[in-house]
Formats: structure tokens, sequence, C-alpha cells
């Protein structure tokens, strides 16, 4: 019967996989994180295969997430100008890793920041961190874990399962974490908290985790996601773009720019389209719907792939009698009256602008719509944005929002642009808002069925190419001026 034995009276099996190793190439400590993660996980499959077709376990199975250790004595001789690839201060550091598969490119490179800036080489090994099963991915997909009472064993007495006590954002909360065995932390994220968030991607978005791009788009309407694919077809037609392939919702993929993109019999809550190139340079479109939930939910889980640069294009209520339907607005502030992230980044901290991402907006509008200069202030305002958790504002009390709205200069306001920067500003990711002005509800233009068609069919394909615009000028900046120091403490881990 379930239940039948404690724990902790079970003999454990895990793999024996050896000492920890010493690595002064980034691509061969990578290969062993490979080596080691690929036998954890077979190891766990395997058991788990037989445990649910065999008799009744007697023994509990246990592996472990394999880990990057790194000792200094020394402080990093780094370029000044450098926001990551270094730690603060002498000491052992140290973080575990899942799918070192998906995270190849960006584990070689940020090991090998730690072994220049430090000359010191990485302790590659397995940790003390057990994987879940449910987390135990061999490559074949996630494990098909049945629900509690369909085994005739209890999961949890002879499997690990997800400890959600360990699995927090403490470390990019900036708590000043210090590991069970004293070391530091070497970057923001744990294996259990990223294999947390590639599993809450797959289900919010019905795309794995491999398809994502570096470059992320956000917006609030599916008339973008309509444009996408538009664009995308397009890119798939010429030879010379370097997007190779189009992902949408279950994990559809198209190379042809002709072939049909049947969305899923149940679309997603998020739906979420990829535009790809080598090395995941492409562009991510997300359709977060509407509201600051939706966005911090969505930032929360895209974060720990370690985007570039994320952008809201959506649209705002204008709140200015100057601007007019479809113009634009570039966030240089936010008014944060969303308060979904209240309690992990308190209100008085400052969300700054980030002026390569700014520049790159900027230049994505003058080119797309052929403006320049002061011509460019016709239909472009740069100012604060606020963003609400109320999108019916407007039926309330207007003179305490009026008032604050007006207090605070703002120029436009929506319901997830803050959100989607403050959540950047917290998770170390480049951000950035350029939103085009749907309605004017203090000035008595209303978002109504006609006025609205009008407005999509006019604007939402140029505002679209603008983000994607942006993402193309971002691309082809180096990593280390993308990565701005204003992301950055001054007691950060090492890796961005």
């Amino acid at each position: 019967m379930p239940g039948a034995f404690p724990s902790n009276t079970l003999p454990v099996h895990s793999p024996d996989q050896g000492e920890p190793r010493s690595y002064t190439d980034p691509a061969e400590a990578v290969e062993r994180l490979c080596e080691l993660y690929g036998e954890a996980t077979h190891f766990l499959a395997k058991s788990f295969a037989g445990a649910i077709t065999g008799p009744t376990p007697t023994a509990r199975f246990r592996a472990f997430y394999p880990e990057i250790r790194l000792r200094t004595t020394t402080y990093a001789k780094a370029d000044s100008r450098l926001a990551f690839g270094h730690v603060a201060s002498p000491g052992t550091y140290s973080t575990t890793v899942t799918r070192p598969d998906l995270f190849r490119e960006y584990l070689t490179q940020q090991i090998g920041f730690l072994i220049h800036n430090h000359g010191q080489p990485v302790m590659i090994g397995p940790s003390t961190t057990p994987i879940p099963i449910h987390f135990a991915d061999d490559g074949q997909g996630a494990l098909a874990v049945p629900q509690q009472g369909a085994l005739d064993f209890l999961l949890r007495d002879v499997f690990d399962v997800p400890d959600l006590t360990t699995t927090h954002d403490d470390i990019v909360n900036g708590f000043n974490v210090t590991h069970e065995d004293g070391s530091g932390p070497l970057a923001l994220f744990t294996a259990q908290r990223i294999d947390y968030s590639l599993a809450r991607l797959s289900h919010y978005t019905a795309t794995t985790p491999d398809h994502f791009q570096n470059h992320v788009l956000f917006t609030n309407y599916q008339f973008y996601i309509e444009e996408f694919e538009v664009y995308a077809r397009q890119m798939l037609r010429d030879p010379k773009s370097g997007y190779t392939a189009f992902v949408g919702p279950g994990n559809v993929e198209i190379t042809d720019p002709d072939a049909p993109l049947p969305a899923p019999a149940k679309m997603p809550q998020m739906p979420t389209y990829h535009l790809k190139r080598d090395d995941h340079d492409g562009i991510t479109l997300v359709n977060i719907g509407v509201g600051p939930s939706n966005a911090k939910t969505a930032t929360d889980h895209i974060a720990v792939l370690r985007p570039h640069a994320w952008l809201m294009v959506g649209h705002c209520a204008g709140l200015r009698n100057s601007q007019s339907l479809g113009d634009f607005v570039l966030a240089h502030g936010y008014l944060r009256e969303d308060h979904v992230l209240d309690d992990d980044l308190p209100v008085w901290m400052p969300i700054p602008a980030l002026a390569e991402i700014q520049q790159a907006l900027e230049q994505a509008v003058a080119e797309v719509t052929e403006l320049e200069g002061f011509e460019l202030k016709r239909i472009m305002r740069t100012g604060t944005v606020a963003t609400i958790d109320n999108r019916n504002w407007e039926l309330r009390d207007q003179s305490g929002p009026v008032r604050r709205l007006s207090q605070s200069r703002a120029v436009a306001l929506d319901m997830e642009s803050a959100t989607i920067a403050a959540n950047g500003f917290r998770f170390r990711v480049p951000y950035g808002t350029l939103l085009c002005v749907s309605d004017k509800p203090l000035h008595g233009e209303l978002k109504l069925p006609g006025m609205a068609s009008d407005f999509y069919k006019t604007q939402v394909a140029r505002h679209l190419l603008i983000g994607i615009r942006a993402m193309e000028v971002l691309r082809g900046m180096p990593l280390d001026r993308l990565h701005s120091r204003k992301l950055r403490s001054f007691e950060e881990t090492a890796f961005l």
C-alpha cells in the first residue's frame, strides 16, 4: 500500500560519477557538465521506468545536478567596463547546472570569462542537490510522472520531488545568499529554479524552451502575432535574411515559407512564436495578453534563458491631448502601480532607462517611419509610462489616478510595461518599451469597435517592424556593451 515504509529506511542507489575535475578549457568544462547531467538523468529515467513497471521498489533512487565551482584567493584583473564575468571578492563560489545541452553556448561563454579574468581553473563535478524526478529530462522529453495515488508506492518515498523551499529568487532579489556549503552564488538561478521555469514555459507558451531566441518581444494583442507570421514568411523566402525557421504553439516548425502553420486544438495562455537564427540569435514574440500578472509570469520564466534583451511593443492609452491615435511612446521612466512586484522589488527602487535600448528603439522608429530629428517628435513622445492593475480605471473616481498621472508627467498608461521593465531590472535582462497609442480616454477618444479596427489595420504592421528592427540593431551590439552596468549591483554574481 502507498506509504507502507518511511523513505529514510530505504537504501539509496545513486550513479557513481567520480570526483570533481579541474578545467582551464571552457568547452571541455561544458562537455563534462553534459556528461554528468546525462549520466544522472539516464539513471533516474531508467530507475523510474523500472519502478512503475516492475515490483514495488525497495530502494530509493537519487542522482545529483552537476555543478561549477571556482576558488580564488585574489581579486579579478577584469576590465572595469565589464559588468559581468568575475566574482566580487576572493572566496569559493558555485552554482548547480541543469540542461547544459540547452545552455551550452551561454555556459561556455560565462566559464570562459571566469577562467580568463581570474586566471584560475573551474572545478566540474556532481553537486549535493538531488534532481527531482519530474525534471529528469534524459533527452527523450520530460518524464510522464503519474499523479499522486496512481502508483502502488508514494513517489516521494522513492524519488526526489520538486521542493519549493529551495526554489526561489533570493539570489536575484539581492538577499546575499550563501549556499549550505558556505560558497557564494556564481549564477542568478539555481538548477531547481531553472527547471521549474523551463517546465512552466512549456505549459504557458506551448513551445519548448529550446525554441526561444535571445531577443524577445512582448505584446498584448493577437494582431501582432498575425503580422509576425507574415514577416516571418517573408524572411524565410529571402536566403540572405539569416532566419532559418519559424515555430508556433505546439512546436510546429516550418522552413518552407508557404508551409501551413496549424494552430493547436487548444491555444495556450500565452501564444508564442519564434523566428529562428543560428545560435538562438533570432526573435521570439510572446502574446502575454492583458495585465501585470501575465507580464510577471512570462518574464519570471523567460529570464532563466538569459535573453540578451526584451522589449514591450503593445498598445496604450495616450494621456496628452497633443497625441494622436497611432503615435508612439518611448518609455524613459515608469510609474509602477501594477503592484505584482512590490514584494520582490520595492516601488521606491528606480527603474532606469538603458541608453543602448533607447537608442536602438529611436533609430528603429526613424528608419521605419523615414522621419528624423524634430520631425520624429510629431509621432513619438518620450516620457513616463504608467502601469496599473485595473483595466477599467476610468470607471472609478478619477481624481486620485489623474492627479498621480499628472504629477509623474506620464504620457501613456498601460497594464504591462512597467512590470516587464521592472522584472528586466530585477533579472538583469536589458529592457525597453515602445507603445502605440490606441485610445485617449481622458480626452473622449475611447477604444470603440470601429475606431479600433481602422487603427489596427494601419498601425500594427509598422509598430511590429519597429520592434523587429530595434532587435536587429541590438543583435549587432557586443554583449559587454548591451549588458549595462546599470543592471548590476556592487556585489554581483559572475554569470550574466
